[in-house]
């Protein structure tokens, strides 16, 4: 958890001591309804997916593949969450996505909320999913204010059993690899059932900055 995150909520008397554990979240809020639903509730962070429409008109809007529409664009999401005291998270599914809406946050967001960007930029164990390719990735990106957190990752996949490859070596390293000159605090979004086998790896990786690192463990089901 970043520090400008934990600072923000302690700011606002949400938190009561500096402990990333007690920071709680909205996931997949990716309609009118559950957006309605997260910024009326306790969490402080709302989390929600961003892919190009499969049809007319081409903007971001907020849904998860396979889904190819939505009943709320990015824009109408990020001025309806404006005003409120939530601090947000993008998954971003496409990289066509990714400078469009962009442009847009940097018009709609000069507070100090925590923003946080996600992308898996990188093949991980059992992955089936395409990653986003890295350099564009972080090309897009690099135009944001420095307190926004990079939230990078790799494509997962994972099934009940023990047979479940960890993080290997090579991945880490070319994550760290990636990483060195960003400007910006990372996380590093870990599937929970593969941080046991891949605890020498990912522990190297996040002693391998003297900018903050942070790992954000996710709940096991399905690919990324």
């Amino acid at each position: 958890m970043s520090d400008h995150t934990l600072q923000y909520f302690i700011g606002l008397r949400h938190l009561k001591r500096r402990h990333a554990a007690d920071i709680t979240w909205s996931h997949a809020v990716n309609s009118r309804s559950r957006l309605a639903k997260a910024l009326a509730g306790p969490n402080h962070m709302i989390e929600a997916d961003v892919i190009i429409r499969g049809g007319d008109p081409k903007e971001p809007i907020m849904a998860h593949p396979p889904d190819t529409d939505s009943d709320i664009t990015l824009k109408e999401w990020l001025a309806a969450v404006e005003g409120s005291d939530k601090g947000i998270k993008l998954d971003f599914k496409s990289l066509e996505a990714v400078s469009p809406s962009i442009v847009l946050l940097v018009e709609v967001y000069r507070s100090n909320r925590p923003v946080w960007i996600n992308a898996d930029i990188l093949s991980g164990p059992g992955g089936l999913a395409t990653p986003l390719e890295p350099l564009a990735f972080l090309s897009s990106v690099s135009r944001l204010p420095s307190h926004i957190v990079l939230s990078l990752g790799w494509t997962t996949g994972w099934t009940a059993g023990p047979d479940n490859a960890g993080y290997s070596w090579d991945m880490v390293r070319s994550m760290e690899e990636i990483c060195r000159a960003l400007k910006h605090a990372v996380t590093f979004p870990v599937r929970a059932a593969l941080l046991a086998p891949s605890f020498p790896q990912l522990s190297w990786l996040l002693q391998q900055s003297d900018s903050p690192l942070w790992m954000v463990v996710l709940s096991d089901g399905g690919s990324t």
